[in-house]
Order: structure tokens, then sequence, then C-alpha cells
């Protein structure tokens, strides 16, 4: 604790004032707990249990303990899938986690293929500021050096996904985001040893999704298989896709307190790739492409096997095994949006494309433990874990392509001239105890210690000669503690107060280990970043009906990570990457919703109404940056710019009308406008790769009606008002420019099960 006090001290006079709330929120805590008496058994939940559907909500918080997990004193979201009205083939996550404030959603990906979402001014790029899981394993291609998450589960198959902030580091790992866990049906929720599902799904611009699965439940053994593919032409020209996965999971269910559970995942995605455009070029035609010949292709299969006792009823163990292996391959030109794809004029050819590929090898071991134990008559839960952890990357850049059109991903020389492995290997345990002190007062301190060691070497290119050039090795071994602190005070039988303190980083990645070229300078002494998570709020039920998570947040990082240009002792100017930077963000996140007819007390009608809203004031404290050439190069400070990707007003909202089982709603998102680089760049550049992104607003109508018990029907229009927005630039790839945003889109979904 008395690290968290030195922490708490040499924060800066703006910050105190959130700080300041969470030291008397635990004075006034500890004032109103003097009832010694015991409040009986913890809130907990097995993971392997289906969640009831609570009045048919489609998010509510998670309990106090889940599995071997400690939640309680954590901001976090537990979001039903099967509850949600809205046709989710293409993974619209700004319907599907509308009720989480504060996410932002990059929406740029044909039929949402790769899903990138974050908050508190954290960057979306493919979800890397979350610890991405499936089932409660990793998903993403590394997640200590390349943490991007390039395979999504299909959201017909998925129950229910978890989603904690910050505080979520302490268990789970270190991104300062916090964690997301898609969890998939396993078949515990199914009532018969046999049952078959189909869901056919059509829509605008040839979108064709078919969904079949199998599963079933007995005494012994819940099993569930499902087979899903997708394709389209998508909404801009040039966006052909396809994807297919293959999951099953079995569960052998040894005694009734012993169970083991094998998960296998088969996915591929085939992409072309439209391109950015400039703004000019935006805005005459946003569904334009000038890229007809650059693609993307993964391959993925990730295989896991979990293990869980239930000791007794107070001890519980879990072990988990996962295993991912991944490939990542592009092929395209890359020039500005400036720059057309257009025949060479003396050989009437295309120019050569440039070929990428990476390699993903990890596997993983996790076992965590909860214990509930008996001091002065008082039931206090205690939660420990142990991981290990090696994960192998080989990247291989600036192949020389073909000059065709196809999904060709083969070069025209013997090898890559950038050809790098990178390894990490990381052993991690974390602890932390809910002490029940009197009837309402939870207090859970945790503590976390991680060992990584990242190396990296290889070539960045071939000389005159043909001769390798190497990059210069890099072996980086540390020794991380991570403390956290949380309250919960239960101020209402359906009412409680939470706060969480706790510290997060993220590690150096691979692109910040490796050289670009030989004058490239990596600090020897470069760190990874570091900093701290704190929320502040107050949630759950007014009577019966209304329901409400709302407070204000802190996050602090640290020792960000950029690359500076300097001079050498000759005058020659070389990049020298170091810790740079630090930003705070801070701000409010809130969501309520609520049934007016439930209220009036309207039997057969049902009018569910919501709003999330998120402030984020997100700014650089420092950020060192160099402008100019030679003898002008000039360093300078962006203390006080706003954090690039980080809208300071998100709110979403949405009222429904549901008479017995037909369903009607209607959803609006609107997002403020945000700088797209640390330079506050405010009018586009000629390129599109820097400038502003514009607020924007979107709403969608949703619609579900059984046709017979076992039959229903969904529609979905997305983007109802067809608005022409964008949330992203890109200065590489899929393509450097502005990346538009899918114009209006219509779904219609037939679903039967038998």
């Amino acid at each position: 604790m008395g690290c968290l006090i030195r922490l708490r001290l040499s924060i800066k006079p703006k910050q105190k004032i959130l700080l300041l709330s969470f030291l008397l929120l635990a004075c006034s805590c500890s004032v109103f707990a003097a009832d010694t008496q015991d409040s009986g058994k913890p809130s907990y939940l097995p993971d392997v249990n289906v969640v009831g559907t609570l009045r048919n909500r489609d998010a509510i918080h998670l309990p106090e303990i889940v599995g071997t997990q400690i939640y309680a004193g954590k901001k976090n979201s537990l979001i039903l899938l099967k509850n949600i009205n809205a046709v989710v083939v293409n993974n619209n996550m700004r319907q599907i986690l509308a009720k989480v404030p504060g996410i932002h959603i990059w929406e740029s990906d044909a039929s949402g293929i790769q899903v990138g979402i974050a908050a508190r001014g954290l960057s979306p790029n493919r979800s890397w500021e979350f610890n991405t899981r499936q089932n409660g394993y990793d998903i993403a291609s590394d997640p200590f050096g390349y943490p991007e998450a390039y395979y999504n589960p299909p959201m017909q198959a998925v129950q229910k996904i978890q989603v904690v902030r910050g505080a979520g580091a302490l268990q789970y790992g270190p991104q300062f985001g916090g964690m997301v866990n898609y969890i998939l049906r396993d078949g515990s929720d199914i009532e018969k040893p046999f049952q078959v599902e189909a869901h056919q799904t059509l829509g605008s611009y040839g979108l064709l999704n078919t969904f079949n699965a199998i599963g079933g439940n007995t005494k012994r053994i819940n099993y569930y298989i499902f087979y899903d593919y997708r394709q389209g032409n998508g909404w801009r020209q040039n966006n052909n896709y396809h994807t297919r996965t293959l999951f099953g999971t079995v569960t052998w269910k040894i005694k009734s307190h012993i169970s083991l559970t094998a998960d296998q995942t088969f996915y591929s995605m085939l992409s072309q790739q439209p391109g950015g455009l400039t703004d000019v070029q935006f805005q005459n035609n946003p569904r334009t492409s000038h890229r007809s010949r650059n693609w993307m292709q993964i391959p993925w299969s990730v295989s896991a096997l979990k293990f869980n006792w239930e000791i007794n009823e107070h001890t519980r163990l879990q072990a988990k095994a996962f295993y991912l292996g991944g490939d990542r391959k592009s092929v395209g030109y890359l020039k500005n949006a400036t720059i057309g794809d257009t025949l060479i004029t003396a050989t009437q050819q295309y120019h050569n494309r440039e070929v990428a590929r990476d390699l993903y090898e990890n596997i993983g071991l996790e076992f965590s433990f909860l214990h509930e134990y008996k001091i002065l008559e008082k039931t206090h839960s205690l939660s420990a874990g142990l991981r290990t952890y090696n994960g192998q990357t080989s990247r291989m850049q600036k192949g020389i392509g073909t000059n065709g059109s196809g999904a060709d991903f083969s070069i025209s020389t013997p090898d890559f001239p950038v050809s790098l492995g990178f390894n990490t290997r990381n052993l991690a345990a974390y602890a932390e105890n809910i002490f029940r002190i009197g009837k309402k007062l939870l207090f859970i301190p945790g503590v976390r210690f991680e060992n990584i060691v990242s190396t990296s070497d290889g070539r960045i290119g071939f000389n005159s000669t043909g001769q390798e050039i190497a990059t210069q090795p890099a072996k980086k071994t540390r020794q991380l503690p991570l403390m956290g602190v949380g309250l919960e005070y239960h101020a209402l039988p359906n009412a409680e107060i939470y706060a969480n303190f706790s510290q997060a980083y993220r590690p150096v990645l691979f692109s910040d280990l490796a050289q670009n070229n030989t004058t490239d300078v990596i600090d020897p002494n470069l760190q990874d970043a570091s900093g701290y998570n704190a929320d502040l709020g107050i949630r759950g039920s007014i009577g019966k009906y209304i329901n409400l998570d709302l407070g204000p947040y802190l996050l602090q990082y640290n020792k960000r990570i950029a690359a500076i240009s300097k001079k050498d002792s000759s005058g020659n100017i070389y990049s020298f990457r170091t810790n740079a930077g630090s930003t705070t963000t801070w701000g409010f996140e809130g969501t309520i919703d609520a049934d007016i007819m439930e209220v009036l007390k309207v039997s057969k009608w049902k009018m569910p109404v919501f709003v999330t809203y998120s402030l984020n004031n997100a700014l650089y404290n420092q950020l060192i940056y160099t402008t100019g050439t030679g003898a002008s190069l000039t360093e300078k400070n962006l203390k006080g710019n706003r954090v690039e990707n980080a809208p300071q007003h998100i709110i979403r909202g949405g009222i429904g009308l549901a008479y017995r089982k037909i369903q009607l709603n209607l959803q609006g998102s609107h997002v403020s406008a945000f700088f797209t680089d640390a330079q506050n760049t405010n009018s586009p550049a000629a390129n599109g790769q820097t400038g502003r992104i514009a607020s924007y607003s979107v709403f969608d109508l949703n619609c579900s009606f059984p046709i017979h018990k076992k039959i229903s029907l969904r529609f979905s229009i997305n983007n109802l008002t067809n608005t022409r927005y964008a949330t992203r630039r890109s200065g590489g790839y899929p393509g450097p420019g502005l990346l538009p945003a899918d114009g209006r889109t219509i779904l219609g979904s037939l679903a039967a099960t038998f």
C-alpha cells in the first residue's frame, strides 16, 4: 500500500480531485459498515452456466465472482446476445455494445470482418488496447508484442460478451483498455441431447450468410458445433470478401463437480481492400475505390483445453491450455491515394505489388484458483492464478509481388528482403482478495507480478551485393509488479457504489524493437509504457425497472513510445525510438435503461429506452516531436494537444416497442469530431492521411417477430439515413487515406431450431 500512496502523491493537481473522491469514498464506506453481521454467501456465478435473461435485458453487470475470477469493485458489463434485437451477422459493434458507454469503434472493414474497439481515448486499431479473449483464452496475434485481433467470432455463436475496464489488468494482463471475452455457446443451455439450428441471412451488396449448428446436453456431455460462411461484395467498390468459421466444443462432466472442455476453432478470411481516399474523393463519392489489386488473407486456428474442478463448496480450480496458429498475408499497391494504380506506359502492365506475411505460433497455460474462507465469522474470497506463455512471430515484409490483380501472395524473388523473428516469454502470477467488512462493504486489494523476456533478430534487407543487412538483435528482460485496490459498498438492496485503482502497463511492441533501416537507433533504455486506471461509480436499479451505471474515471498513460529525428556528430539525421510522451484521460461514463411500459404497469406492451454517454478529455502531458530537415531540424513538445483517435463525446441511445414477442427498436449513435494525429492537424492533408474526422450520427432500425415457436424472422436497416461518414484514416495498410464507413445496409435473417 505504501507504493500506492507514493503514486497518489506524485500525480498532478488536476488528477488529485478525482483520486481524492476515491479516498473519501473509502472513508465514508468504513463509517457506514459498522454492522458486523455476515451478509451471507457471496454473489457467485459458475462460468459454465447460462446467465438468465433478467426480464430480457441485453446488458447487465457481472456478479462479484464468476468461476474463479473476481469482478467486485470493477467497472464491467455483460452483454447477452440472445436478447439483442438486431441482425448481428455483420458484427455491428455499435449495436452489440451500445450499452457499454464510451466504446469507440472503427467501422472500415466490410461486414465487420475485423472488430476495432477501444475506450477512454485509446486506439481502436484491431482492439489492440484490450486483452481480447474467446472462452477465456487469448485469440490475438501476440498479447505482448503485437496484440491485434485479426480473428473475431461470428456473433450468432456468441452467448455473452464480458467487458472489463482497465482494472482487468490485474487478472488478465497488461493492456490499459481492460479485457473483452467472447463466450461462445457450448450446448449447456440446450434441454435435449440433439438440436439443429439454422440461420440464413441475405443483405445489401450481395451479403449472404449461412450459420448452421448442432448441439446437445446430456447428463455427462454437452456439446456445440457450428459452421459459419459469409460472403459479399461490400458497400464500396473492390470490397469482395468471404469468411469461414468452424468451431466445435465438447464438455465432459466427469463428475458433478469436475468437468473437462475441449475447443477447436478454424477460421479463414479473404478480403479485397478498396484502399483509402482523399477528402475530395470522399466528398465526391465515398463508395468509389482506386485500388482493385489489394487483398488480405487470414487463416487462423485456436485449440484449447479447460479443466474445472469444484473441490468443495468453498474451493474451485480451473486450468486452461491453449495453442494459436495464425497467418496474416497481404498484397497490394500501397501508394498514396493521390497516386493512381495505372498501367505503365512503356510495358502496358501494372506495377508490381508489395507482399507482407506474418506467422504466429503461441502456446499458453493458465491456472486460477478461488477459495472462500472465514475470519471473525465473515466469508472472504481469495482468487489467485499463474500464467506461462510463449509466443513466436515471424515477420516477412517488402516482398516484390506480381503485377496481376488477383489474390496472389507469391513473390518474384527468392526471399523477402525483410525477415524478422520475435519471441515473447511470459510468466505471471496474481492474487486478489475480497474482504467483507460488515454487511455492506467489500474491500478488494490485488497484486500481479509479470516477468517478460522479448527478443528480436533477423534482417532488414539486402545490400547491392546480395548480402543480408542484419538488424540490431534486441533482448529485453523485465520484472513488473502491479498493484490495485477496489471497494464495493452495497448502499441499497439493488444498488452499489464501487471504486477501483489499478496499475497497468503496455509492453514494448515488436515494431519498437526492430530497425526499419540501418540508421535507426533504438534507445537501449527503452521501457514499457506504464500508468493506471481509476474508477468511481454507482450501479444497480431504481425500483424494478430503471437500471443505471454512472461514474467518473481517470486513465494515466506514461512512457509512450515515439520515433524522434536526431542528428549524429556528423550532422546526419537518424530516427531514435524512445519513451517520449505521456497522456492523461479523465471523464465520465454512464448508462441508464428502463422500460416505460413496465413503469406504467402495462402488461402486454413494452417500451424499452436507454442512453449511454461518455466524456473523454484525453490530453498529452508531454510528447517530444521533431519537425524540419537538415539544419532546420527542431524539437517541440506537444503538451496540451488532444490525443489522436479520442472523441470527446460519444452518445448512444435507443427506444423500442414490443407486443408479446414482436419487437421494433430504433437506435442512434453520435460520435464527436476528433483528431487523427498527435499534431492535431485540423485541415485534411491532400493525401487524406491526416486531418480531423468530422462528427457523425448514425441510426439503425431493427425488427423481429416469431413465425412459429421454433422459427423467427429479423430485419435490420443499418445507417437508416444513409449518412456519409468515416471513422479513421490510415497511413499504410489497408490503403493510405480516409477510410469510409458503410452506407445504408438492409439485412434479413431467418432462424430455425429443431
